[in-house]
């Protein structure tokens, strides 16, 4: 889906409204991007000053022997020469920092938007997507575009001036100059359409290249434990052929574009050397205006021989520019409605109302979930894997939205709720918690930046971190490395609980939270998380049935529907149902 519209933008779109797009970012910088394109009108007419001054060279030096102009000839050649340099600089500098000005707002702005982006965007999209459609896809865009309308703004230019000198010296040269260069020109469109549909591929490729290394970062310890070094190396094979095998697609389709040129020239060089001794002979030009002749044309028709990758580099910038500004034009489905409501407590309970929820059309995970929490109660989901527990829980601080029905806390529709005060009340706990590469410190007040000294003291006791954290060098602000993969799967827990200590809320979300430990790393993260349960709204997602048997109430969920609920007490009693066999088939063999 996504290749047919980059296909569909790259056949709408053309250089202009690339450069209409780019252009709200070019805009706060208008006088230096003006000035840029300003110098690099002169920088491409001087091409010509040398092919001009050649002429009266020849006439006059070379067979008059005129002494006037042994010394000023040349020594004009060389002035305009560095003026052309340092201009030629100039331009090339403002180019660059306009270029990289521009993608680095467009980068700061497609940040900001892939933080609007709503957790079922992340569901759906690899790695290697976000990688190049929010960092690579800015900087292709800006700095290819703008360092092209320079070099197009000069070759313009420059060849104007060139024609110009090519007219001075013998217009019947000229026609056949140009005429070659027509049809020199003549197949570009048609490489410039076969070349679409192998960038279009190129790119997704390269996003697929970008996926591989970070699965394969952080997936390392799975690739060394289960021996799929073979198996990963297989994967990657594909990806790099389908790569290769694009490169050379692109070679055919714009490596014969050169050598035709080669040859078109080279038949408008042999045609302009054939007739010139015509013209010479029979005294309609000089041979001063035959050699400035010849070597205009040459500084014209060399840029023009390698024309095809300057078509790819532009290519690929507008792709990136379709790329990026679908990005933009993508509406983030969970955001604050007109009117939202700041709620600034959590009184009297939250309530399920009727909830249907589907990740895909017609495939509902919740059906018809009622169900009403009072503040400060304690209740836990259980159930069969895949049954919907987490996403019931999901739906309270709307990382997804339901389909029908309404989840509501205090009477009122979360939907009607601004998104920074909901989740302000909440703190989630995950069975996988991802911690940022920093230090501890760091990670722990991201549930509350403005944190106190004594905050993060206490949310460290609390969570049983104190004597791990005692033992390091640097305490607090140990660097933990990306992921924290420098902790146990316990610490990990532990820092993330502390983190929802210093979130302070009175909603707390145990996802899956103790799962994944061990049972001495279990009995030390149950403590912490129930010192974090005291005085709160808590929803628990366990698999183990020994950790929730003091819930308030326990609701067991299977296919997405309520099929029991109440005290383990009460549960136990109702011999032969879900909740009875759950837990015998956990507890049968103490």
């Amino acid at each position: 889906m996504v290749k047919e519209k980059i296909q569909g933008a790259l056949t709408r779109n053309n250089f202009v409204t690339a450069y209409r797009r780019i252009w709200p970012y070019a805009k706060p910088y208008w006088f230096r991007a003006l000035l840029a394109l300003l110098i690099a009108i002169p920088v491409g007419a001087l091409d010509a000053v040398i092919a001009m001054f050649l002429k009266p060279y020849t006439d006059k030096v070379l067979f008059d022997l005129n002494a006037t102009y042994i010394y000023k000839i040349p020594l004009a050649v060389v002035g305009f020469t560095v003026v052309q340099g340092i201009l030629l600089y100039a331009s090339a500098y403002l180019n660059a920092w306009l270029g990289s000005k521009i993608s680095t707002n467009i980068g700061r702005d497609l940040y900001k938007k892939l933080l609007t982006l709503e957790p079922a965007y992340f569901d759906k999209t690899t790695s290697g997507h976000v990688v190049q459609r929010f960092c690579t896809d800015a900087f292709t865009a800006s700095n290819t575009l703008i360092t092209n309308l320079r070099m197009f703004i000069s070759k313009v230019f420059s060849s104007i001036a060139l024609i110009a000198v090519l007219f001075y010296n013998s217009w019947q040269l000229s026609l056949i100059a140009v005429a070659a260069l027509l049809f020199a020109f003549a197949p570009l469109r048609y490489v410039r359409r076969k070349m679409k549909g192998v960038v279009t591929k190129s790119v997704v490729v390269n996003a697929n290249a970008v996926t591989a290394n970070n699965e394969t970062f952080s997936g390392n310890k799975i690739i060394a434990g289960y021996n799929l070094q073979d198996y990963q190396n297989k994967k990657y094979d594909g990806i790099m052929d389908n790569t290769f095998n694009l490169s050379v697609k692109m070679v055919q389709y714009t490596n014969w574009l050169s050598p035709l040129m080669h040859i078109v020239l080279s038949v408008g060089i042999a045609g302009v050397i054939a007739y010139s001794s015509y013209l010479i002979m029979h005294g309609y030009i000089t041979r001063g205006n035959f050699v400035s002749f010849l070597a205009a044309m040459f500084l014209l028709y060399t840029p023009i021989k390698t024309v095809g990758n300057n078509i790819i580099d532009i290519e690929k910038a507008i792709l990136a520019i379709e790329r990026i500004f679908e990005i933009f034009g993508l509406s983030a489905g969970i955001t604050d409605k007109a009117g939202a409501k700041t709620i600034s407590s959590i009184k009297k309970n939250i309530k399920f109302e009727g909830v249907t929820f589907e990740y895909a059309p017609d495939k509902p995970v919740l059906k018809d979930i009622n169900l009403t929490v009072p503040v400060g109660q304690t209740v836990a989901f259980v159930g069969n894997s895949g049954g919907g527990k987490s996403t019931l829980v999901n739906l309270i601080p709307r990382f997804y939205d339901v389909q029908r029905g309404a989840v509501l806390i205090d009477g009122v529709n979360v939907k009607d709720i601004t998104l920074k005060s909901l989740r302000s009340h909440m703190a989630v706990v995950f069975q996988d918690n991802f911690l940022f590469s920093g230090t501890i410190r760091e990670n722990i007040t991201l549930g509350n930046l403005d944190a106190a000294e004594e905050e993060i003291v206490n949310a460290v006791r609390n969570a049983h971190l104190a004597d791990f954290i005692a033992g390091l060098p640097d305490g607090l602000d140990t660097v933990i490395g990306e992921r924290g993969t420098t902790l146990s799967g316990g610490q990990k827990q532990r820092v993330a609980i502390a983190r929802a200590f210093v979130r302070n809320a009175s909603v707390v979300i145990l996802d899956e939270a103790t799962s994944a430990l061990d049972n001495k790393s279990e009995a030390v993260v149950q403590k912490a998380i129930d010192n974090l349960m005291k005085n709160r709204t808590v929803f628990v997602i366990a698999h183990r049935l020994s950790t929730v048997q003091n819930a308030d109430k326990i609701v067991v969920i299977n296919e997405g529907r309520i099929v029991e609920a109440g005290s383990h007490a009460e549960l136990l009693k109702n011999a032969g149902g879900p909740y009875h066999i759950l837990y015998h088939a956990q507890f049968k063999d103490k």
